[in-house]
C-alpha cells in the first residue's frame, strides 16, 4: 500500500517539472498553445513528441514507481507518494489535469479533463 505525503510548498517541483518536460517550448510557443492554462497543451498540440492513450498508460503501468510526485493543473500543493509500485494508470482515471512523475524527473504521465486527449506519457531522452 502507498502512502501519500502532502508537500505544501511545492513552486520549485512545479518549476522542475517545467523546465523538465518542456524545456524545448519556448515562451511564444507557450502563450500561443496556452501552457499557463494547461501544461498538457504541449502535447495535446503536438509539441512534444509523446505516448498517447492506450500506449501511454501502458508505458506508465510498466514503469518504475517507487517514489512519485503528483500535481494537479493551477493547485500549488504537491503530493508524494512513496511505496507506489502497485500504482497504475486507472487510479488516476476519475481524477482531470492531474501531472504523475517520478521523483528523478525522468518520465510524466498527464491525464486530462477532455476524454480526447491523453492520457499522454512523456519520457526524457
Amino acid at each position: 500500500m502507498f502512502r501519500i505525503e502532502i508537500l505544501l510548498k511545492a513552486d520549485e517541483i512545479i518549476d522542475l517539472w517545467d523546465k523538465t518536460f518542456a524545456k524545448n517550448i519556448n515562451e511564444q510557443l507557450k502563450k500561443e498553445i496556452h501552457y499557463e492554462q494547461f501544461k498538457w497543451h504541449i502535447f495535446s498540440y503536438e509539441k512534444q513528441d509523446c505516448l498517447k492513450k492506450e500506449d501511454a498508460r501502458e508505458a506508465f503501468d510498466t514503469s518504475s514507481k517507487d517514489e512519485l510526485y503528483v500535481m494537479y493543473q493551477g493547485f500549488p500543493i504537491v503530493f508524494l507518494y512513496t511505496s507506489a509500485k502497485e500504482v497504475v494508470s486507472k487510479d488516476f482515471d476519475s481524477q482531470l489535469d492531474i501531472y504523475i512523475f517520478d521523483k528523478n524527473f525522468t518520465w510524466t504521465y498527464v491525464h486530462t479533463h477532455e476524454s480526447m486527449c491523453g492520457p499522454y506519457f512523456y519520457k526524457v531522452i
